[in-house]
């Protein structure tokens, strides 16, 4: 038995057609059920059910983020892939409780950006989903924003899968790409997770909890006031530790990445070679 190894492509996940229409499916799903204060009207079947719906979205999200990543897995998901997925996925949910409740210091994220980097969008979801999930039963953090979580933390690592120049660019300019995104991406990822935990919280902060009474404006004002009040420190915190590891521990990492995919050789044709007569 040979295989023929690529000197350049190292993702172990290409994307066809079912996984990127899986992707696009849960991705709309997922929006729907971050944005439907702001979308359905005050008069509307979701608004009278506005306690229910979280629920709701909660455990269809669970759902489809299982169908995306079955789809992918159909893509070529093999078992070094998977191998991989489970070391990278153990490493980030252990690295979570890392400066957890101390102004946001989240080093899973940094790791994030560069894994999704490396092996390309569709690893890169469904590498942020299972770290999610893992790290939720490490941390204890199961709940209803569970969901949530690992949908946001699939958009944010399969986001550095999609950056430009990923077989060209290395070096110093990578880093600075790879930073330019981590910081507003980890922004970007405390206001998917504030939209999730803001319609729980129902009447036990008036002045900033979802209103179903109020019209949208309102709303989007709360909504806003809540970011600024219960995770805007956080946030920041996590957007620095994303660029500062990402450009200090960023050369190793993207190196020992690239040369454990290019030896395990997920795409490499293997042939059967003819038994020697």
């Amino acid at each position: 038995m040979s295989a023929t190894k690529s000197p350049r492509r190292t993702r172990p996940v290409d994307l066809g057609p079912r996984s990127i229409a899986a992707l696009a499916l849960v991705s709309a799903v997922g929006v729907a059920a971050l944005m439907w204060p702001f979308l359905a009207p005050p008069e509307s079947a979701v608004i009278a059910h506005s306690q229910d719906a979280p629920w709701f979205f909660a455990c269809l999200l669970v759902l489809l983020v299982a169908v995306v990543g079955a789809t992918i897995s159909e893509s070529g998901l093999g078992p070094k892939a998977v191998a991989m997925l489970g070391v990278l996925a153990a490493t980030g949910a252990a690295l979570r409780p890392i400066g957890a409740g101390t102004a946001g210091l989240e080093p899973m994220f940094f790791l994030m950006v560069l894994s999704g980097r490396v092996l390309g969008p569709g690893f890169g979801f469904v590498l942020g989903s299972v770290t999610m999930f893992a790290s939720a039963l490490l941390t204890g953090g199961v709940g209803p924003w569970m969901p949530f979580q690992m949908l946001a933390m699939g958009w944010f690592t399969m986001g550095a899968g999609l950056l430009p120049d990923r077989d060209r660019l290395r070096g110093r300019g990578e880093l600075l790409l790879l930073s330019a995104y981590g910081f507003p991406a980890a922004f970007a990822y405390g206001v998917v997770t504030n939209l999730a935990g803001w319609t729980f919280m129902k009447g036990q902060a008036s002045s900033i909890a979802f209103s179903a009474d109020s019209p949208v404006s309102v709303n989007l004002a709360r909504f806003v006031a809540y970011c600024l009040a219960t995770s805007l420190g956080w946030d920041l915190g996590r957007a620095v530790t994303t660029v500062v590891l990402t450009l200090f521990l960023g050369p190793v990492i993207l190196r020992a990445l690239r040369r454990a995919t290019r030896r395990a050789a997920f795409e490499s044709p293997v042939t059967f070679d003819a038994p020697a007569r």
